[in-house]
């Protein structure tokens, strides 16, 4: 197994006049910002929420929860996982930014549920030394959920736990269905 992603090569993808997409972002930026007003609000969310959710590019978490521009603070990485710096970014959002309920939202077909942590030995032989952290790969992700729910909810750090839900979001209906914590 490689732990390399491949990139495409072929001319259908090709970036126009030798441009990046990183280069196409920065234009967009440019355009946005030249319609762009200071909408006068601060860092703390509007709904005293923290969402956590997975990285996954089909998640497109404002519309799916009806949130505007300021409503929430929104966490992702690979899987949604409840990791170290998760709980250190709840923590701040809760601490220092007044946030008083956590959601958090795993998806059907997530990518880490065709990983192991053997994924960490692979990159220690590819590149010679192994990640300091856990892949944190699943094969349910309901106990998965359960499991980031009750990482909330036990942390010493976070003084808001009594409102932590859970849910997986299916990414061919797009519905959310609530994982029962027990």
């Amino acid at each position: 197994m490689t732990t390399s992603a491949s990139v495409p090569t072929g001319p259908e993808d090709a970036i126009d006049a030798g441009h990046s997409v990183t280069d196409r972002l920065v234009e967009a930026n440019g355009k946005y910002a030249s319609a762009f007003t200071d909408p006068g609000m601060d860092a703390r969310p509007v709904q005293r929420v923290a969402v956590v959710a997975c990285m996954d590019a089909r998640l497109d978490l404002h519309a799916a929860l009806g949130l505007k521009l300021g409503d929430c603070h929104t966490i992702r990485n690979a899987g949604g996982v409840v990791t170290d710096d998760v709980i250190r970014s709840l923590t701040i959002s809760q601490r220092a930014l007044g946030t008083r309920s956590v959601a958090l939202i795993h998806h059907t077909g997530c990518g880490l549920e065709s990983l192991t942590e053997e994924f960490r030995h692979d990159l220690e032989m590819e590149v010679g030394q192994r990640p300091a952290w856990a892949v944190e790969a699943f094969r349910d992700v309901d106990q998965d959920v359960r499991q980031s729910m009750q990482r909330v909810r036990t942390s010493p750090f976070l003084v808001h736990t009594d409102d932590v839900r859970g849910f997986v979001f299916d990414v061919t209906t797009g519905l959310l269905r609530e994982i029962d914590p027990s």
